[in-house]
């Protein structure tokens, strides 16, 4: 987790909205639909013209009426978590080395991308920044999860993303109008289990399409 924090921009570009970072207390109402979307994986269409979501599945963290936020969970960085640890002056002390899924720091999006995010199975442990998401997945920003991992005290699963991405009132609502993302109920094994390079068809599988099904044509779930 960086000690400082991009200005998050302010465009209609997919994925991007005001600052997103903080688990803010005023994002509570459902969105106007009445359906949140939050636990729920949004896999992006063909459609999709952006290349940063192009390919990409999102986990979706929160959505309400002020918008939403969520992290791509299926692109990696070129750094891992051992890197990322280094430069904070952490040591790994664990061993035999992390698991492939989870020795990978994962690219979560554009807003705030020189940020830690990270997804993770609920622990005993008492982290500063936390969103509890549902009863099997939690979103900590703080460094403390970090200095867990570091001392292989880390919750049975996690992932490690620089970045999030988020949408701003209404916008995310418009890209599945406009077939921008397909969505369906997120599935623990598929965040935190798969290799990266799987995801996508793990994703479509779960609602029973094979990817050579996809066109620009189909509509959302």
């Amino acid at each position: 987790m960086s000690k400082q924090s991009k200005t998050t921009p302010s465009s209609s570009e997919p994925g991007d909205s005001p600052d997103s970072s903080d688990f803010s207390s005023e994002m509570t109402d459902a969105p106007a639909s009445g359906l949140s979307l939050a636990d729920h994986f949004l896999i992006a269409m063909p459609s999709m013209a952006d290349p940063v979501f192009g390919g990409s599945v999102v986990y979706l963290c929160e959505h309400n009426t002020s918008g939403a936020l969520g992290v791509i969970i299926n692109k990696a960085t070129d750094m891992t978590v051992e890197n990322l640890l280094a430069r904070l002056e952490l040591k790994l002390e664990i061993a035999p080395a992390l698991p492939a899924q989870q020795a990978s720091v994962v690219y979560g999006g554009p807003v705030q991308d020189d940020r830690g995010f990270v997804l993770h199975a609920p622990t005993t442990g008492h982290f500063s920044s936390t969103m509890q998401i549902t009863p099997d997945v939690a979103l900590t920003t703080s460094r403390d999860i970090l200095e867990a991992v570091a001392r292989g005290e880390a919750p049975s699963r996690f992932l490690v993303s620089l970045g999030c991405a988020g949408w701003g009132a209404g916008q995310l609502e418009d890209e599945i109008v406009r077939n921008g993302w397909l969505t369906v109920r997120a599935d623990p094994a598929v965040l935190f289990e798969l290799p990266l390079a799987q995801r996508f068809t793990a994703a479509l599988g779960l609602l029973g399409i094979d990817p050579g099904m996809l066109s620009g044509e189909v509509g959302h779930a």
